[in-house]
């Protein structure tokens, strides 16, 4: 999303699948964009565990560069390290009402991360966490999220080592074996909790790939790694 080429094909990409019937949910982050605004302000980005902390005024920029917090679609609360991490929360339940009528007009929500708890105080969420639960409250058949790698690598220091299609059973496996590490942690954690919930299947896609969306959702050669339902 840091090439203005790559996000206008995204974009056209978006609309091309929603000409063709598709009913979709945009859900975005805007983590580089937050960190130059961090680094004007004097304010050195600061993460834990490959979150965010937050603190009042990482806060504030997080909802000028974001907004969010519409119609209470999400509701925060605190993260578990919020003794750490600030105002970084995670999702406490999803309220879809909001975006039924929406979808059934032919239109896309673009849902930016941030939420707020029961009594008003704004928390910065991980998009792909807030993507995750938005797709298990929908009813989402799938969950992709674009991210600026292949996708889970067999070898993380093997590029050619793509894995292709994987379980929830062999990615806990994965998980366990160390495999899966980094800012990858928590991209699987929203995948298998949303497969959990009844998505079919959830994507790790590379976003520099162009037309990768389509490429997933429209061919048999995606660019990235699906995983699919199973104990």
């Amino acid at each position: 999303m840091k090439s203005a080429a790559l996000r206008s094909s995204v974009i056209n990409d978006l609309v091309l699948l929603l000409c063709v019937g598709l009913r979709l949910v945009l859900v975005h982050g805007g983590g580089p964009e937050i960190n130059s605004w961090l680094l004007r302000l004097g304010h050195e980005p600061q993460f834990h565990n490959r979150l965010r902390v937050t603190d009042a005024l990482t806060m504030e920029v997080v909802e000028m560069v974001l907004v969010g917090k519409d119609a209470r679609l999400l509701v925060a609360r605190p993260a578990p390290d919020a003794a750490v991490l600030g105002f970084a929360g995670e999702v406490a339940r999803v309220d879809p009402a909001i975006l039924h009528p929406i979808l059934a007009n032919g239109h896309i929500p673009v849902i930016a991360s941030v939420a707020a708890d029961e009594h008003g105080q704004s928390y910065n969420v991980n998009a792909d966490t807030a993507a995750g639960e938005i797709a298990a409250a929908v009813g989402a058949e799938k969950l992709i999220l674009l991210t600026d790698v292949a996708g889970i690598l067999e070898d993380r220091n093997g590029p050619n080592s793509l894995v292709k299609d994987i379980d929830i059973s062999g990615i806990r496996k994965m998980a366990a074996e160390g495999k899966v590490a980094g800012g990858m942690i928590p991209k699987v954690k929203c995948c298998v909790r949303s497969l959990a919930q009844g998505v079919r299947t959830a994507s790790i896609r590379a976003g520099r790939v162009p037309h990768s969306l389509l490429l997933e959702i429209m061919t048999d050669e995606g660019a990235g790694t699906m995983i699919t339902g199973g104990v």
